[in-house]
């Protein structure tokens, strides 16, 4: 029986995304699992394979998936094995081997793995806002900060399989501890999470300032976002401050590879119509003039499930 289908994972902070593509890069059919409440590799490598093996008999394509590409946080395309995952929790402090842990529980089937970040740039490479673009920066902003690096052409591995940890790369000295163990990441202040927490802080440091978001007991990024939707203030500068921030970092990405673009996808990334002119304006007072106006700021094309999963489907063809 001919082997026309693949399956795209992208594992994220919260859930895991699976799809199963055909070689037009089509998402035929996905599903989600939950990616969080499982305190071993072994239970959630389980709960996954079921979650797979279920989305192949749905779509009465047995036999037919020639392989599985993956993209999870601090995954290994050299060793397979995902390293260190700072939001992981079956993750967080061991390496696992995550390659042959799957393909075991799929029956041999072949299994090739990536950083998620890496994954979504693939993807968008392929059939999104990055399609023709050579040179480029993946920034993923969801519960972490990822990124994937193209130049020329070709994601950016390094040595060792983790080059592009851009999300833990000193956005603010003696800042806030990050999830890594690191003080001041760029992810401790822009991701999802690291916009809530500016929440808290600034509702506590501002006690005079009324906002809407004093009217949530326990504040999320979307809680922001939906403020800011109202004309809240405060949540208006949060983003400012979060843009800003983000703004500073990419001034200095762009000295390292000279990307003709950096393009945002996630959960946060939604909120464009607040963050993007707050990044371009201080991705410009940081900039050296040779690079100044030239690199734009785009915002994935795909909708959020179906880069990640297109990426990561495209490692299974060629395992």
């Amino acid at each position: 029986m001919e082997q026309s289908y693949v399956l795209g994972i992208d594992i994220g902070g919260q859930t895991a995304k699976c799809g199963i593509v055909n070689a037009r890069g089509e998402v035929l059919a996905q599903t989600i699992l939950v990616s969080n409440k499982h305190d071993n590799a072994a239970d959630f490598v389980e709960a996954l394979a079921s979650t797979l093996k279920k989305l192949i008999d749905d779509a009465d394509l047995e036999g037919q998936v020639r392989g599985i590409g993956v993209g999870a946080p601090n995954g290994n395309y050299y060793t397979g094995e995902i390293q260190f995952a700072p939001n992981l929790a079956w993750a967080h402090e061991c390496n696992v081997p995550f390659v042959n842990m799957l393909s075991e529980a799929m029956g041999g089937m072949p299994v090739a793995l990536t950083n998620d970040a890496n994954a979504a740039a693939m993807g968008e490479m392929t059939y999104g806002a990055a399609k023709g673009l050579k040179d480029f920066i993946m920034i993923t902003l969801g519960t972490g900060v990822g990124s994937g690096i193209v130049i020329d052409g070709k994601v950016l591995y390094g040595h060792d399989g983790f080059a592009g940890e851009l999300g833990h790369t000193c956005a603010v000295r003696g800042g806030r501890r990050c999830g890594c163990g690191k003080l001041g990441c760029l992810e401790a202040y822009c991701s999802a999470i690291g916009v809530a927490r500016t929440a808290v802080e600034w509702l506590e440091q501002h006690p005079e300032e009324s906002s809407l978001l004093r009217l949530r007991e326990n504040v999320t990024s979307k809680d922001v976002y939906e403020a800011a939707k109202a004309g809240d203030k405060v949540a208006k500068d949060i983003f400012d401050y979060t843009g800003a921030i983000l703004g500073r970092s990419f001034a200095d990405f762009v000295a390292f590879s000279a990307p003709e673009a950096i393009v945002l996808f996630g959960g946060l990334a939604r909120a464009k119509e607040f963050l993007l002119e707050p990044i371009q304006k201080s991705m410009n007072e940081n900039m050296l003039p040779i690079w100044k106006d030239k690199v734009r700021i785009l915002f994935s094309s795909l909708s959020e499930s179906d880069a990640a999963i297109l990426g990561a489907s495209a490692l299974a063809w060629n395992i």
